[in-house]
């Protein structure tokens, strides 16, 4: 079975960290990117390596709706 891909847009994410502590696996951590429109945070990435289930659990607790979840 093939492992999930987040994808985070960096135009509308604020940097919460919800999706980092909603995730079951563990698998998003903070990332060096920041926001693109002039939010001074820094925006969650996929750990590398990591095993998403592609659960959405992170799309569906962020509040900009900034995650894709792909499978």
């Amino acid at each position: 079975f093939s492992m999930g891909k987040i994808v985070v847009d960096t135009r509308v994410c604020k940097g919460c960290g919800y999706c980092i502590q909603a995730c079951p696996k563990h698998v998003i951590r903070m990332g060096e990117q920041r926001n693109s429109c002039g939010y001074g945070n820094r925006c969650p990435e996929q750990i590398e390596g990591a095993e998403c289930v592609a659960c959405k659990t992170c799309a569906i607790v962020c509040p900009d709706s900034a995650i894709t979840v792909y499978k």
